[in-house]
């Protein structure tokens, strides 16, 4: 072959292989910028409503119709994403800073529209008329309806997966199951479970099975003396008397601990004899948030003070 030819066949071939780097280069460029890479990922994910629910991206702006949606989400480090709370939401303190939408039952649609959400947490209480509402009205809205404390740690987890919290939901999901742990590996172990009566108000609201407040109970190592009643119902003096608990815990709501130490009809139960009558923060016990747990420590205290001291204390 000639010099000529062959000088020829180079500059081809060298221009075949500059013309297919910029195309590789164009590709690579176009590829960055393609909408697919711009547009924030699409979650779809079941809440506990049953309804399949498209969370868009990262929740940058979060509503909270629950005390318990709300301590869930400042426990995750989100406490500067939440732009809306409940009037009831009120801890952590800084939750009280936050916009007021309302309340369990009767949130303002408006104002909730106005404050822009891409992501509403509706909670146990909101009526489900609210949740299809802002539905329809193109907001995203997760249902939580955390019916124990094994849902409750899955719950957490959930938020944190559709909020982008998913390390932190594991190390504060580990921490409360390690302190559950801590209280059940000792009860479960116990043959004296002592009758425990739970007294929310004067009227003697109670908790039955099927509740939180009786899963506390049974864990800390008692006998709800209502397990045999499901929900929250009322009870009569008498059947408190004939079962005549042994423990009374009361809720914290004004003058319910000073009526249960001081009622003539209580002095006849082994509770009031032995002086076994407490009182407990009742956000503690009946919310279905990461505080469940000190709840069930305090419970544990109250049961068995033999056992277990006051929680914090050393």
């Amino acid at each position: 072959m000639s010099r000529t030819k062959r000088f020829c066949k180079q500059i081809l071939a060298h221009g075949i292989n500059w013309f297919l780097a910029a195309l590789l280069s164009l590709a690579l460029i176009l590829t960055a910028c393609s909408p697919s890479e711009q547009t924030p990922v699409i979650n779809y994910v079941f809440d506990d409503l049953g309804r399949l629910v498209a969370i868009n991206g990262t929740p940058q702006r979060i509503i909270s119709l629950a005390p318990s949606n709300t301590e869930i989400l400042f426990a995750l480090g989100l406490g500067d994403k939440v732009v809306g709370v409940t009037d009831w939401c009120n801890y952590p303190p800084e939750a009280q800073n936050k916009t007021k939408v309302g309340g369990y039952a009767n949130p303002d649609i408006e104002k909730i529209v106005a404050l822009n959400p891409d992501l509403i947490l509706a909670g146990y209480g909101n009526p489900i008329e609210v949740v299809y509402t802002l539905a329809g009205l193109g907001l995203t809205v997760f249902g939580i309806k955390t019916t124990d404390l094994d849902d409750l740690l899955n719950d957490i987890r959930r938020i944190g997966e559709i909020t982008d919290k998913e390390v932190e939901a594991q190390a504060l999901t580990s921490e409360m199951e390690n302190r559950i742990q801590a209280v059940t590996n000792v009860t479960s172990e116990l043959e004296e479970r002592p009758k425990v009566f739970y007294l929310i108000s004067q009227d003697l609201w109670t908790a039955g099975s099927g509740t939180f407040i009786h899963e506390l109970i049974e864990k800390a190592g008692g006998v709800n003396i209502c397990q045999n009643i499901t929900g929250y119902t009322m009870i009569s003096i008498e059947e408190v008397i004939a079962r005549d608990p042994e423990i009374i815990i009361t809720s914290s709501w004004p003058g319910v601990y000073e009526w249960a130490m001081n009622s003539t009809e209580l002095e006849v139960t082994a509770a009031r004899q032995s002086g076994s009558v407490y009182t407990c923060d009742d956000d503690l016990v009946q919310r279905p948030g990461p505080r469940l747990v000190e709840g069930l420590e305090w419970f544990a205290h109250f049961i068995h003070p033999e056992i277990f001291g006051e929680p914090g204390g050393s």
